[in-house]
């Protein structure tokens, strides 16, 4: 029995790590698909405040766990918050929809276990750059109740999150850089064709595809706050998506804000340094 105790002991120290103030879980499976575990981690700060930050962990829709370091969790951790870096299933070999469906699944399965973490499931925030800015998105707008009837707990848990701030997100895949620029996996935006799947072969799937995955058809009045930092020279997203989903924010009464970046491209140097803003958005709509 000693023996035992020691080995679950190492087990319980080998799964966490102290970083300064902040504690963190690693590999935790919040979903399990073909055989895959996806995981997130849990960074706890020493005097949590009782809300959440997730962090998604995602660029042209793929996911790495390289990405995810020590500091990573700043600067929420030192204002209190505790933070989910989630990692999703990447493209090609899952497709868009699937992985906004990870995205619903990792807020059902943290709002699920809210207690384990100390945090409000009513306060949960959401984070992320580019394709992850486009998941906080998708969050912010068709994040909802769960299925009554499922027969997995976590899956009857909503997946709405409280409040959005997010870096040079794209909005819209059916007009792009202006109305009518159709990118769903043509045009600009054709080197992505295969996140988009086979949807993305025919003009009326393009349309299908283009409405279901773009977060400005989605804008309601119950839409969560959002806050946007985008760079004014961006050529890879342009600025015209954050300000059309703008637009039509504020005019649902969505509290809605967006940062120009002057000569910004698509990420800059030093980003990490805006993200105090982010902080006081959360702290604003997520703090009682």
């Amino acid at each position: 029995m000693k023996k035992l105790f020691t080995s679950l002991t190492l087990f319980a120290i080998a799964s966490q790590a102290l970083i300064a103030d902040v504690v963190r879980e690693q590999d935790i499976i919040y979903h399990k698909t073909e055989g895959v575990a996806l995981t997130m981690d849990v960074f706890i700060p020493e005097k949590p405040n009782g809300a959440a930050v997730i962090k998604i962990v995602s660029g042209g829709w793929k996911s790495s766990h390289a990405r995810v370091n020590d500091k990573y969790s700043d600067p929420y951790t030192d204002h209190g918050y505790t933070v989910f870096a989630v990692v999703h299933g990447s493209q090609p070999r899952y497709k868009v929809r699937d992985i906004m469906g990870f995205m619903h699944r990792a807020v059902r399965f943290i709002r699920t276990n809210a207690a384990q973490w100390n945090i409000d499931p009513n306060r949960i925030g959401v984070t992320g750059s580019s394709a992850g800015g486009h998941l906080s998105l998708i969050l912010a707008t068709k994040g909802g109740p769960g299925d009554p009837e499922a027969k997995d707990p976590i899956d009857r848990a909503s997946s709405a999150v409280q409040a959005a701030a997010v870096f040079y997100p794209p909005t819209d895949y059916r007009n792009w850089a202006e109305p009518g620029d159709m990118a769903v996996g043509v045009g600009k935006q054709a080197r992505w064709q295969p996140a988009f799947g086979p949807e993305s072969e025919t003009a009326e799937g393009r349309e299908v595809l283009g409405h279901a995955m773009s977060s400005i058809y989605h804008i309601s009045k119950r839409t969560a706050p959002v806050y946007v930092i985008h760079g004014d020279a961006d050529p890879v997203v342009p600025i015209f998506q954050s300000e059309s989903f703008g637009k039509i924010a504020k005019a649902n009464g969505v509290p809605f804000e967006l940062v120009a970046k002057e000569g910004a491209k698509h990420g800059w140097k030093n980003k990490n340094e805006d993200e105090p803003q982010f902080v006081a958005w959360f702290d604003k709509y997520l703090l009682p």
